[in-house]
């Protein structure tokens, strides 16, 4: 059963998102060749329990990090490790927070330098899909609507849908029903309602849209081992429309002034 957030639910949920946006901005300024993901994981538990939070993934059926950090074609919740970062990668971390009995949660695929033009197109495609996946997010639209946007832009710039994969509801759970998939039909499923509040995350692949999961039981890879992109905000439905919750100001602001990282996707 969906619960629907009063106003001031929604106003908790969106402290545990700015936190989130804001340990993204941490993050962001040291992305660059060579630094071990390890420390960023650090890096962002530390800035969360300064700032009264604590990190949402860190033992959630026993995930051992803060962060989901997900490089190449590691689609979603790969572990931080020991091995630095490279020019031309790409990794998407995922970042979730618990202040005041409310989640947040928010994933940025980062660039590591100078990409390649077919990566940086994946990345650009993934950015916009959240974006009209948002926009669907209006009262009286449908969830098959938010799927289906994201699913006929992803396909018609030449890319896939991993359909395993969803995005979901948040609130006083990190995890809440509905489920929302990144591929669906127009006018189907549950009505948007006020007082909605999801995550929604588009999973995009460059190559084919099938997925492995390996031998740690969580790091999520693409089976052709061609990289994926994620992007993922936190919104909730009001007066009507959405009503972004977590931001990427912070990351974007950050990479403006890592001149060790060339490219911010937009």
């Amino acid at each position: 059963m969906i619960h629907y957030k009063t106003i001031e639910e929604i106003e908790l949920i969106r402290e545990s998102s700015l936190l989130v946006a804001k340990t993204h901005g941490e993050i962001a300024r040291l992305i660059r060749p060579g630094v071990l993901t390890k420390d960023l994981d650090q890096l962002a538990e530390t800035f969360i329990r300064d700032h009264g939070g604590i990190p949402a993934f860190k033992g959630y059926h026993g995930f051992p990090y803060t962060l989901c950090m997900s490089p190449n074609e590691v689609v979603v919740h790969g572990f931080p490790g020991e091995k630095p970062l490279q020019e031309g990668d790409i990794i998407s971390i995922d970042c979730g927070v618990l202040k005041n009995g409310y989640y947040g949660d928010s994933a940025y695929t980062y660039a590591v330098g100078e990409i390649r033009d077919d990566v940086k197109r994946l990345l650009k495609t993934t950015l916009k899909c959240l974006h009209i996946g948002i926009e669907q997010a209006v009262e009286g639209n449908t969830l098959g609507d938010i799927s289906w946007s994201i699913q006929q832009h992803a396909e018609k710039a030449g890319f896939t849908v991993v359909r395993e994969l969803v995005g979901h509801g948040v609130g006083k759970q990190l995890h809440e029903p509905p489920e929302l998939p990144n591929y669906g039909r127009k006018r189907k499923g549950t009505k948007i309602q006020n007082g909605l509040g999801v995550a929604i995350e588009p999973m995009i692949n460059l190559g084919q849209r099938f997925i492995v999961q390996e031998k740690d039981g969580w790091t999520i890879r693409t089976a052709d081992r061609k990289p994926s992109g994620h992007y993922e905000h936190t919104i909730a439905v009001v007066n009507g429309k959405a009503d972004v919750l977590s931001s990427f100001e912070f990351i974007e602001e950050a990479l403006k002034n890592n001149k060790n990282n060339s490219v911010i996707i937009r």
